[in-house]
Formats: C-alpha cells, sequence, structure tokens
C-alpha cells in the first residue's frame, strides 16, 4: 500500500549517526498524499504539509498545491501556487494558508485574483529538498525558492534567472477559506498588511494575522492589484476575497452532523482547484538582479497587531543570515528529536518513527508574540506571564487519546503552558472549547476533551500552571450551562438520566457524546485526586461510570439509549445513528478507564477476546462496517484491551499489524486524518511498546518495542530505557520482561515508572506466549 519514496538519507546510516542527527531521518512529505481510504472523516490522507517550521512554531512557510488538500499540499499535484505563512498538519478541514508569496518570473500583466492560473508554476518533487526546519524547491518557472523559520518569523531565500524580470507577489487575502478583509502597504523595502480569516470546519470563528516582511534591498517596481484591477505604483490595497475551495461542498454541516442539530465536522476530501478567479488583493514588486540573483526576505507574523509582527521580526530575526536560521531550526528539532533515541530497525522504520516524532511536535502553536502579547478568546489582548507562552491550535477531540501525553512527557514546560493556555480561554471566554484555531471558539466535534488534555499533562509531569484554578472551572463546566459557546450540548439529560438521549438540542452523536463526557469526567476526577480535592473526585469517579447506562445486556453492545429508558432493538453495531465518525460497533469498546468493567459486562475474557479477534478481521475499516477504524481516534485504544482480557500477546500482534500496515516512509505513510499529530502519537507509542491508556493517569499499558534499543531522556532529567535484543518487524511477542532488574509478567508499568523513569529489558520471540501476562493478576488496572 506505502509508496517507498522519500527524502534521500546520506550516506552513513549506523545506529550512532541517527543519534548525532535524528533529524536527517525526518522525512515531511509522508502524509501529504493518501495512505487510505476515503471514509468520509476528512480523506484518507495524513493531511499534513512538507514546508519549514520549528516545535510549536508560530510560522509554518509551506507550498501549496492547486489541488485541494487541507494541510495546503497534495503530493500528487505538480502545481505550487504560492508559499503560505500559516497552516494546519493533518486536520479533515482546511483554514490558514494565510499570505502566500510566491516568485514569478516576468512581469504582472493581469490581477493574480482575476487570473490566478498564469502564475502558478509546475514543479518536480526530484527538485525539492525537505528537511526539519528547511523547505526548498526549484520551480519549472526557473525562481528557486528557499524557506526556514523561528518561533514567530520566516526567511525566505528567492534566486531568480539571470535576465529575466524578477516578481515577487504577495497575496495578502490569499487565505483558503478567503478573507473577509485584508490590507497590503508596500514601502521601500518593506511589505505588511493583516487578513481576516477563519471559518474552519464552516465554524463562525475568525482571527487576524498580521505579517511584517523586510527585504533585503529596495524594490525596483512596486504595484497592487484588486479584484481585476493591476495599478503599478500604487503602494497600497485594501479587499478580501471568497474562500478558494467550495465551502458549501466542502465545509458546510456533514449529512450526518446536519441530521443530528447541525454540529459541524470533517468532510469527505475531494481532488478540487484552489485557483478559480474570483475577487482579491495583493502586492507585486520587483527586484534589479542585474548584480544578484537572489532576494532574501524576513517574515514577522502576530495575531495581536501590526506592531507585534514588526516587533517579533526585530526580536528574533534580525542580523541573520538565512544559513544561520535554517541552522538554528534544525538544531531546535534535532534537541527535540533526539529526547528518544533508537537503535536497531530498518531504514525505513527509523524514517517513519522520528517523522512521527516530529509531526507530533508541530502542535498545539505558540499564539504570544515574543513579549507575551496576545489575543484571548474575550476579544481583548493579554499579556502570558514573564517567560511563558500562549498556546492555541488545539485538535481536542483527537490529541486527548494519546498526543497530549507525550507532549507532557517529553516537554512538560510546554505542556505546562499549553494546560495553562487552555485554562485561561476558558475563564476568558466563559466555557472549555473541543477544537481551537488561534484566538476563538470552533466546537468542531463533540465532548468536552479539554478537561482530559490538561489533566493528561498534570500526570505525565506538567506542573507548572494553576491546576487548583483550572479544576474549578473544569467543575463549572461541567455542571453548569455556560455563558456564549455552549461547552457540554446534551448537559441536563447527562446530569438527570445519566446519559445524552437522540434528539437532545445541539448535540452531534447523543451515544458518543455520552461516552466523551464520561471519559472528561473520569479526567476531572484523576486532576481532583492528585491536589487533594477528594470530594470532587468521589463526584466525577461516580459519573464516569454512566458508560453502564448505555449498555444493552440483550445485545452485549453500548447503544444510544432513548429519554423513556429504552434501547432500540434488533440493533445494528455497523450503523453510525448517534455516534461520530464511527458506529457502535467502534465506540463499544469506548471506555479506556475501566476496560475489566466492561469485559465484564460483556461476558468475560473469553467472549470479549473473540469479539475483538473478530473486530480486528480489518484495521481500517471505515465507519460502515463492525470492525476496526484504526484511521481514526476513537478505536485508537482498542488493540490494547486484549492486555486487559488475558492475552497480552494478542495486543503484540494487533499493535505490530497497525505499526507494519497502517504507517510507512513515504507521502501515502499515514492512513488518515493526522489530526495536528494525534495518529503520529500513537505510532511513536506504539514503536516503544506502550500507551497512554487511562485519561488523566500516567500507567503505560504494554505492546512490545519494535527497535532493540530506545532511550527516553527527558528534560524534567529522568531517563527510560528499553532494551529488546532481536526487537524486529516480525519479532513482537513477548517471552520475558524485567522491570529495573527484577522479573515481570504485568502487561503495565505504573505511574512511577513514568514519574521517576526506569529500565525495561525484554525477551522477546516471533511466536506467541500465550501465558506472559495473562493471569488476572496482570491485567492493567481499571477504575
Amino acid at each position: 500500500m506505502m509508496s517507498t519514496a522519500r527524502t534521500p538519507l546520506v550516506a552513513d546510516a549506523s545506529p550512532a549517526a541517527a543519534v548525532a542527527d535524528s533529524a536527517r531521518w525526518v522525512n515531511p512529505h509522508i502524509g501529504t498524499k493518501p495512505g487510505g481510504p476515503d471514509f468520509g472523516t476528512g480523506g484518507g490522507a495524513g493531511n499534513t504539509f512538507p514546508g519549514a517550521v520549528v516545535p510549536f512554531g508560530m510560522v509554518q512557510w509551506s507550498p501549496d498545491t492547486a489541488t485541494h488538500q487541507p494541510g495546503g499540499y497534495f503530493y500528487d499535484d505538480n502545481r505550487i501556487k504560492g508559499f503560505s505563512l500559516t497552516h494546519l498538519s493533518g486536520p479533515g478541514c482546511s483554514t490558514f494558508q494565510d499570505i502566500p508569496f510566491m516568485p514569478v518570473v516576468g512581469d504582472v500583466p493581469t490581477a493574480p485574483a482575476a487570473d490566478p492560473a498564469r502564475y502558478i508554476s509546475t514543479f518536480s518533487h526530484a527538485n525539492e529538498k525537505l528537511s526539519p526546519g528547511y523547505y526548498g524547491v526549484t520551480l519549472d518557472n526557473g525562481a528557486n525558492v528557499e524557506l526556514t523559520t523561528t518561533q514567530h518569523t520566516g526567511s525566505g531565500r528567492f534566486t531568480y534567472p539571470a535576465g529575466k524580470i524578477a516578481t515577487l507577489l504577495v497575496n495578502t487575502s490569499g487565505s483558503i477559506m478567503g478573507t473577509d478583509d485584508a490590507q497590503t502597504t508596500i514601502g521601500r523595502d518593506t511589505i505588511s498588511g493583516w487578513a481576516v480569516s477563519g471559518r474552519f470546519c464552516g465554524a463562525g470563528h475568525r482571527y487576524r494575522v498580521h505579517f511584517q516582511a523586510k527585504f533585503d534591498r529596495p524594490f525596483a517596481s512596486i504595484g497592487t492589484w484588486k479584484d481585476s484591477a493591476v495599478t503599478p505604483g500604487v503602494s497600497a490595497a485594501t479587499g478580501g476575497s471568497p474562500a478558494k475551495i467550495n465551502a458549501t461542498a466542502l465545509l458546510a454541516k456533514t449529512a450526518q452532523a446536519a441530521a443530528e442539530r447541525g454540529v459541524v465536522g470533517p468532510q469527505p476530501a475531494q481532488a478540487l482547484d484552489t485557483i478559480a478567479a474570483g475577487p482579491g488583493t495583493g502586492a507585486f514588486v520587483t527586484f534589479d538582479n542585474l548584480m544578484s540573483q537572489t532576494v532574501n526576505v524576513q517574515v514577522g507574523l502576530s495575531f495581536v497587531s501590526l506592531a507585534g509582527a514588526a516587533a517579533n521580526l526585530v526580536a528574533e530575526n534580525t542580523g541573520r543570515t538565512f544559513d544561520e536560521v535554517a541552522a538554528a531550526a534544525r538544531a531546535e528539532w534535532n534537541k527535540r528529536l533526539s529526547t528518544i533515541k533508537i537503535q536497531g530497525g530498518s531504514d525505513a522504520e527509523r524514517t517513519t518513527f522520528y517523522t512521527a516524532l516530529y509531526h507530533s511536535l508541530l502542535h498545539p502553536n505558540v499564539i504570544s508574540d515574543a513579549d507575551g502579547r496576545y489575543l484571548g478568546f474575550d476579544g481583548r489582548v493579554h499579556v502570558a506571564p514573564e517567560g511563558r507562552r500562549q498556546f492555541s491550535n488545539l485538535s481536542g477531540w483527537d490529541i486527548y487519546r494519546s498526543e497530549s501525553q507525550l507532549i507532557g512527557l517529553l516537554a512538560p514546560q510546554e505542556a505546562s503552558d499549553i494546560a495553562r493556555s487552555m485554562a485561561d480561554f476558558a475563564e476568558q471566554g466563559g466555557s472549555w472549547d473541543r477544537w481551537s484555531v488561534t484566538n476563538g471558539y470552533t466546537g468542531v466535534m463533540n465532548g468536552d476533551p479539554y478537561h482530559i488534555i490538561v489533566s493528561n499533562m498534570h500526570a505525565f509531569g506538567a506542573r507548572d500552571f494553576d491546576a487548583a484554578k483550572a479544576l474549578q472551572l473544569m467543575v463549572r463546566g461541567a455542571t453548569q450551562p455556560t455563558r456564549g459557546y455552549e461547552e457540554r450540548p446534551g448537559l441536563d439529560d447527562y446530569q438527570r438520566l445519566g446519559y445524552v438521549a437522540p434528539g437532545a438540542p445541539g448535540v452531534w452523536g447523543s451515544a458518543a457524546t455520552t461516552l466523551e463526557y464520561t471519559s472528561a469526567d473520569f479526567a476531572i476526577s484523576q486532576l481532583a485526586g492528585r491536589i487533594g480535592d477528594a470530594a470532587t473526585h468521589d463526584t466525577f469517579a461516580k459519573r464516569a461510570q454512566y458508560w453502564r447506562n448505555l449498555f444493552n445486556p440483550s445485545s452485549g453492545y453500548l447503544q444510544p439509549r432513548n429519554r423513556d429508558g429504552s434501547f432500540t432493538d434488533p440493533y445494528d453495531p455497523a450503523s453510525g445513528n448517534d455516534w461520530v465518525e464511527g458506529n457502535g460497533a467502534q465506540y463499544t469498546w469506548m471506555v479506556p478507564y475501566n476496560g475489566q468493567g466492561l469485559i465484564a459486562a460483556m461476558g468475560g475474557n473469553d467472549k470479549v477476546r473473540q469479539r475483538l479477534d473478530f473486530f480486528f478481521t480489518k484495521l481500517n475499516a471505515g465507519t460502515k462496517e463492525p470492525y476496526a477504524f484504526l484511521g481514526n481516534e476513537p478505536t485508537l485504544q482498542t488493540p490494547y484491551l486484549y492486555d486487559y482480557a488475558g492475552a497480552p500477546y494478542k495486543t503484540q500482534q494487533v499493535v505490530r499489524r497497525a505499526v507494519n500496515e497502517l504507517y510507512g516512509p513515504g507521502p501515502d505513510g499515514i492512513a488518515g486524518n493526522d489530526d495536528l499529530g494525534e495518529l503520529s502519537s500513537w505510532y511513536v507509542w506504539s514503536a516503544m511498546g506502550m500507551y497512554p491508556m487511562i485519561p488523566g493517569r500516567a500507567e503505560l499499558v504494554l505492546a512490545s518495542p519494535l527497535f532493540e534499543r530506545i532511550t527516553i531522556d527527558r528534560p524534567s532529567g529522568q531517563r527510560i530505557e528499553i532494551n529488546a535484543p532481536g526487537a524486529a518487524k516480525d519479532t513482537q511477542y513477548v517471552s520475558g520482561l524485567k522491570v529495573n532488574g527484577g522479573g515481570s509478567t504485568r502487561a503495565w508499568l505504573p505511574e512511577s515508572f513514568v514519574s521517576t523513569g526506569g529500565t525495561l529489558d525484554y525477551t522477546l520471540s516471533s511466536t506467541p506466549d500465550t501465558a506472559w501476562g495473562a493471569n488476572p493478576a496482570d491485567v492493567p488496572p481499571s477504575f
């Protein structure tokens, strides 16, 4: 299924070299091409972008192809329409792609908005150079483009053919979802402006992005365009543009969501061009290239103000050459990637692993300026505490399952800032969001996932935020109607009936929403317990067991339940009715904190193992069959349920099947939307042979490591060492394990292992050991 095309490796492929320069294994093309079928949840591609970015960076300077894909770049298209400054990696819907720059060889006889096809350029992947923090391509129009970034700025180096007119377009109104308004101003050697865009997944959300671009030479000539008019010599233009894709077809409510109270969600991917003519504004400038064919530019970005963009540029990118910025970006990536060092495995497996780790650390993003100023969810300017940063671009419904835990493990300071940011937004806006873009609510997807993210990060060591304040805001949102944005649609049902009934106002997927709320309540209980609030712990731990209210003994499934307490029988577990991006067969397993309770309700280990065997007949079946859908989030934890059912060898088997079959080193190496790093984080954990199963807790449920040696060096000083001699693609079965030198048959690790570090020594085999971990005393804890 997977292509093996990838960034060429340098000659030395030894494990030692991989440790010294982990960035060399990253292939940013992974995820830019469909790796699985389109099941109507945003397409079968990872929807990643290949451009330049630093970890958690505000600026993502990356090419945008003419063919639509939510990450901005579709691998099979050979046409680039621009290089925009903002992107999301892996979403099921489009947003951003703000302020595209595009080098043009020649003049500008027609308005780019009215004649966009004239100003695109074809290219070949053979002429691309990609690595963490750097993107380069020689376009077929003859211009060479090189991009790199800092946290708040970008550096561009454009080289034009000798003797040709060297032109640069700045399409200020070029955001993929259109701009309500935009402004561009040209100076002697600067271009600045702003754009107002938004509409993520059809939501009413808006943001304003400001930019300041400083060039290394004065312009030879200038001009602007508005709609169909080109005006040479004019230095300012104002005006917006429509969306570059068909918003009605792609980003309006899904058919299911529209039928279930109009909650927004992803749409099927469609191969649509984004170069239709229409209104728009921007600037064009030319350069005298007799003395030098190369033009350098530094661009500052801000979601606060134009002055903030200029100040960010001064703070981070003044007096630095392009090569210095690129080297610093790569060094920052090596620092981050080298928190996990691996030995063993093939080149393809190392590439897949380190690219997954790379994708896991792209988001959430800093939205505060270098001076700490940011625009809050109340529309006002705030200042982050000294030395801290404000974060957004939070795909809550996705990343609570394993990515937030990975960030807590590897980047506890950033995780603390992320948790504090989320609590700040809840305080400013009056409620917690589900899926935030920049400084506002979108409400995309369902549930109440931010509570889980904050509790996860706290459990994994992110303690530098006010957890008591966050808990207070969580309790408010989980028990009271919220002002403005409705945090928990169906809350009255949930608190009165113990579940959300079909038809509850504003609810997408009543049964799925019930299970999401129970996981959020469990996470609240765990945070409360950690900070000594026993009463809140007990209240929410009890509410977390509301999943039992959906269990129908006559069918053996968790089912939607009517307001009168009845179930609809007979029940079709392959139906997606009252579920979200999945079906009843898939959601039945979504009780990640009480696996043993779920197994008991289903009739015990033997029955559950048989059901799981059937469920994993297919690994990525989509939403309409009663099998696993591991290209999407709701079933990501299910391979680890065998550990709870006394058959860890089957967890080891299914996890390795998924690692081998659904991920790979080429452009099609992710079999579903990466959703800002969630699928990638699942791969990272699973390739290490462990998974953070339980919301708000730090126990790790075990599979088996893919690599012979894995060393995790946490910034907080702890070290985790995993030794697995002979580990390989088809050597996945555990026959022995030592934890800190002592023999263990438990298929899980306690929270203390994460908090203090330790050593795992595996004995692996290519044949199953059905006895290891099968004793009831060895199953992971349930709550």
